[in-house]
């Protein structure tokens, strides 16, 4: 039996962005520390948002932005402040060029899945739901993250953000969410 389906209800997954046709606006932050936080704090507050690349027009400090609906700036803002959280600026998506650039690709090798994020590949085993590769990035945590990871399923391993400590930690941990996401299409 596959293992697609067996993992959390979709509920418990990152919020996916609003379609193209919804004003869209950009975060941008002074560090991958700050996109983090921020993330924690939106997800907590169940606002709609999606990690991406910062489109290069706009490439102030840190390489992750957060994009999120437009009509819910001041509300997000407001949250992010209370919070002592403030961005660099904010970009409304008026233009194709500042279209942030998704930091996923995904490639299926039949039984095999593999999700890259930003630098960082975490690949499964579709059948079995193992974690059988880890790799890229260049971070000092990387082969701790995949000792770690390689050979547990995706419900037994541990989180990366939770162990991670690095740009390379938080892209595996986008690229874990992600795998988790596709299998329960």
């Amino acid at each position: 039996m596959a293992f697609f389906g067996l993992l959390k209800k979709k509920s418990d997954r990152q919020p996916e962005i609003m379609s193209s046709k919804t004003d869209r606006g950009i975060l941008v932050f002074e560090n991958t520390t700050e996109v983090i936080q921020a993330e924690t704090i939106l997800k907590r507050e169940g606002f709609e948002y999606k990690v991406m690349g910062p489109p290069p027009e706009i490439q102030r400090g840190c390489d992750l932005v957060i994009e999120f609906p437009l009509i819910e700036e001041l509300n997000i803002l407001r949250t992010l402040e209370n919070e002592r959280l403030s961005p660099l600026e904010t970009v409304p998506v008026t233009n194709p060029l500042l279209k942030p650039v998704d930091l996923f690709h995904t490639k299926d090798f039949g039984r095999y899945l593999m999700v890259r994020a930003a630098n960082m590949k975490l690949t499964m085993d579709k059948d079995t739901g193992r974690i059988v590769n880890v790799s890229g990035g260049g971070c000092p945590d990387v082969p701790y993250l995949a000792y770690e990871l390689v050979g547990h399923t995706l419900n037994e391993a541990p989180n990366p953000r939770e162990i991670g400590h690095t740009l390379c930690g938080y892209a595996l941990y986008l690229a874990y969410e992600e795998v988790k996401r596709q299998c329960l299409v």
